[in-house]
């Protein structure tokens, strides 16, 4: 899953805990998919402290507020990969490059065949097929309508859905799932 957008709303470079807000929906569609199986990823990029707007330290009280309000309605991340780095720096996971979602693979033992990537913004679906998941998802929560209105061309192979409780009913739908 992506973060911003996706999970939760997009703040434009969000860095305090009290100003993250869940998309409604989003803890029983996490939980839904949980429970079918799926072990749960955040691969988020935060440029946001390669550009010296907050710090590590910000993000990770994000993250700990996130964790928190997800875990009251019995929903784990195995783990949050995140990508601090300006977009003109170099990085290793900065997406669409695939390189969270492998390394998930390897220190998991995920299926990527098997697996599914959900964000709002096309970097995010281009990682998922970067990383040879099953199915990438475009929500239209964050900036997904407006991918969705400007890169049509590109969501080929691609569920687009109004937001994270459409894409668990989709995926959860899918054969083997």
């Amino acid at each position: 899953m992506d973060r911003d957008g996706t999970l939760n709303v997009d703040r434009n470079y969000l860095s305090d805990p009290a100003q993250l807000e869940l998309i409604p929906g989003v803890p029983v569609a996490l939980r839904r998919l949980a429970d079918a199986g799926f072990l749960l990823f955040i691969v988020t990029n935060q440029s946001g402290i390669g550009r010296g707007y907050y710090t590590l330290e910000d993000m990770q009280r994000v993250h700990e507020r996130l964790c928190a309000e997800l875990a009251a309605a019995g929903v784990r991340f195995e783990r949050i990969y995140f990508a601090p780095e300006a977009p003109e720096a170099p990085s290793r996971g900065r997406k669409p490059s695939p390189q969270f979602l492998l390394d998930a693979r390897d220190q998991f033992g995920v299926e990527l065949g098997q697996s599914y990537m959900v964000g709002d913004k096309l970097i995010d679906v281009q990682c998922g097929q970067n990383a040879g998941v099953k199915r990438s998802v475009l929500v239209r929560t964050g900036y997904g309508a407006s991918v969705e209105r400007t890169e049509r061309d590109k969501l080929c192979d691609v569920f687009v859905v109004d937001d994270l409780t459409a894409a668990a009913d989709r995926i959860l739908q899918e054969p083997g799932s």
